[in-house]
């Protein structure tokens, strides 16, 4: 039987734990190829073992989006050996120490830029000629509330999201009426990641739902066309 995603290649950043990781592996359940990076060689690895065991097809790509050709390098290893890529998944973030906006510590602040707001431009641009070559290429970005409704002492984070939404959706709106490209900011919420249990540490992760919960919704996403800028959120 087909599956909905055949013949699909993916990449996503941020696989080798939590919403990346759940998402990697449920594209490939259901049969897109999907390449994993992240600077964990051997979580991607486990991932990737994950995806085998059950059928599925991966390739894992260990690269530290912070490096200054790390990109660059990753563009020119997959546009080498595919011709188009369908799906994007910007799932990789940098949370800095939570504190007060005069108290930010400028190299997490730093940190956080480069990861959640310069690699993903760095991304799009590197991947926007083989995304377009897709017959209907989708660009998901994962975000978070404090990004359009800022709070205190989340502003070091606050701010790149709110940088990444409007990059994201200022793309969306430059592709749409050129390309089949069409793009989609998500909010997990409240979901159990390492991210999470880092800024609620009192928090029972068993509260808070899995991330497979938003893996699931972003297949639905994914499986079914959409055909201008989408922003949604996973409840629960």
């Amino acid at each position: 039987m087909a599956k909905r995603l055949d013949g699909k290649l993916a990449l996503i950043t941020g696989a080798s734990k939590g919403i990346g990781a759940a998402t990697a592996v449920a594209l490939a359940a259901e049969g897109a190829h999907v390449v994993l990076t992240g600077r964990d060689v051997r979580a991607l690895e486990a991932v990737e073992d994950r995806i085998h065991a059950a059928g599925g097809s991966s390739t894992i790509a260990p690269i530290d989006l912070a490096e200054s050709d790390g990109i660059a390098r990753l563009s020119a290893a997959i546009s080498g050996r595919w011709d188009k890529l369908d799906i994007l998944v910007i799932s990789a973030a940098y949370l800095p120490t939570l504190t007060s906006v005069t108290q930010i510590d400028a190299k997490q602040f730093g940190q956080a830029v480069t990861i959640n707001l310069l690699a993903t431009q760095a991304l799009l641009a590197a991947f926007d000629p083989l995304l377009k070559r897709a017959d209907a290429a989708r660009v998901v970005g994962l975000t978070s509330s404090v990004g359009a409704a800022p709070r205190a002492y989340w502003a070091a984070y606050g701010a790149t999201k709110a940088a990444f939404d409007n990059l994201l959706e200022s793309y969306s709106q430059e592709v749409e009426k050129i390309s089949k490209v069409r793009v989609a900011l998500i909010d997990p919420g409240k979901t159990r990641t390492a991210m999470r249990a880092k800024a609620y540490p009192g928090e029972d992760p068993q509260t808070v739902k899995p991330p497979q919960d938003v893996a699931d919704m972003l297949i639905k996403l994914l499986v079914n066309d959409y055909s201008s800028f989408h922003r949604g959120r996973v409840e629960g």
